[in-house]
């Protein structure tokens, strides 16, 4: 996939310097990446500071990007980079790595939701309920399988857009893909059976 025309003409304002493009990059795409990183990290302050460093380093590579694929692709790609830098370092000083880590309790920005009844509150009760262990599920998915359903079904990314991103082929995208809902559909099955 290529740059569209609104991105290309932000990169070419970019590369010759003018900044107030690149905040427009900035407010385009900071809560997509925040929202994939957070899902990958696990906490806000550690998305956060991620998020910002992957606008720090895309204005710094900004004159060597070759417009291959498109700015979302691209960004997706560093933030992939640095969040695998992170979870890495983590293991290295803890020795393990923590699948999920709750935050202050309160709903993520950007989260799957269901369809809103408020006309009957018991249902409305049960798809948040509902809505809460799919949400879990997704965080108890090992990372590169967490990464692929993020970005194609929660941030619609296509295969190839999710296979440039994380800089591997597209049939992993799909294998992945394929595991990572099989996973989830287990989850939800067990949850459902129960309930």
């Amino acid at each position: 996939m290529r740059l569209n025309d609104a991105d290309a003409g932000l990169v070419a304002r970019c590369k010759g310097n003018d900044l107030t493009a690149f905040d427009e990059i900035v407010e385009r795409y900071q809560h997509k990446i925040y929202r994939y990183v957070k899902r990958l990290v696990g906490n806000e302050t550690d998305a956060e500071d991620i998020t910002q460093e992957v606008f720090l380093k895309a204005l710094h590579s900004l004159h060597g990007f070759r417009e291959e694929s498109t700015l979302q692709t691209w960004l997706f790609r560093i933030a992939t980079n640095l969040c695998r830098d992170t979870i890495r370092r983590r293991q290295r000083e803890k020795g393990w790595l923590p699948l999920w880590r709750s935050t202050d309790g309160e709903e993520e920005e950007g989260a799957i939701d269901l369809p809103d009844t408020r006309e009957e509150p018991e249902r409305l009760l049960l798809q948040e309920e509902l809505s809460k262990v799919l949400h879990e599920a997704i965080d108890r998915l090992p990372i590169a399988m967490r990464q692929v359903i993020v970005l194609h079904d929660i941030e619609s990314l296509s295969y190839e857009e999710v296979a440039q991103s994380l800089g591997v082929p597209v049939g992993t995208v799909k294998s992945r893909l394929f595991h990572a809902r099989a996973r989830l559909r287990d989850a939800l099955a067990s949850y459902l059976n129960e309930g």
